[in-house]
């Protein structure tokens, strides 16, 4: 009785599991249907400048229905490039949407040569 009990539970999972991946491979095509607008590319920071540091900051952006981001919150990056990136990306603007969605930016940041 037991085993049984422990299958139907697995099956339970197996299946919560499946749904909630399916949901996940929706979010991903539904985020490419929302397009940018207007892109606005961040400042390079001084310190950041001088200190010879490069590389990249993502960032997880909400954007309400009619385009505007209602919010950011860092994936990665250095520190000293995320609030670059995130001053920038709250003044673009998306395609309006039925519904307000996530969607993910990545902003790369090149140390200049001297």
């Amino acid at each position: 009785m037991r085993s049984k009990r422990i299958r139907v539970l697995l099956a339970v999972v197996v299946l919560f599991l499946t749904a909630s991946l399916g949901f996940a491979q929706k979010g991903s095509v539904e985020e490419e249907k929302r397009k940018v607008r207007l892109k606005v590319a961040p400042t390079y920071p001084e310190l950041a400048r001088r200190m010879n540091i490069s590389g990249k900051v993502k960032l997880e952006v909400v954007v309400t229905p009619d385009g505007l981001v209602r919010t950011s919150r860092v994936i990665g990056g250095h520190p000293l490039l995320v609030n670059a990136a995130q001053s920038a990306v709250k003044e673009w603007k998306f395609a309006p949407g039925t519904e307000e969605t996530t969607v993910v930016v990545t902003f790369e940041f090149k140390s200049p040569v001297e």
